[in-house]
């Protein structure tokens, strides 16, 4: 029982199910994140930082840049758990403008032709402005 009850206090923030669900969409860096939520890079890194001791995450350094994703090997009370948060979320209004919000940018960083945090915060200030077309 406490170990369930361990994932379950792991997922009462909404920043950490918000990350867990777009992480399950595809993997993603942690300025890739910030853009995609809105989150300071303080907030996104404690709660990738929890999700990974949690054992939810991998991570995955290229140069500068931490990336990522839903662990390959997760155990079956973990794949159980993001099983019920899909079909939780896919109604939430919050969650489908993440979704949306991550297509966005994954459009804007191809093409822009590059992963960093000068493209990232690009497009962080014309979404908050929304001129974003893309």
């Amino acid at each position: 029982m406490k170990s369930i009850a361990e994932i379950f206090k792991l997922l009462t923030d909404e920043h950490r199910l918000r990350i867990l669900m777009l992480l399950d969409k595809k993997e993603l860096s942690v300025c890739q994140l910030m853009g995609i939520t809105g989150a300071s890079q303080s907030l996104i890194s404690r709660n990738l930082s929890l999700l990974y001791r949690g054992g939810f995450l991998d991570e995955r350094r290229a140069g500068k840049l931490r990336f990522y994703s839903i662990r390959e090997d997760l155990s079956a009370r973990k794949k159980d758990v993001i099983v019920l948060l899909r079909s939780m979320v896919k109604s939430d209004n919050r969650y489908k403008e993440d979704i949306m919000t991550l297509k966005e940018c994954s459009k804007f960083q191809k093409k822009a032709g590059k992963c960093d945090m000068k493209t990232l915060q690009e497009f962080m200030r014309l979404k908050k402005e929304k001129k974003l077309r893309v």
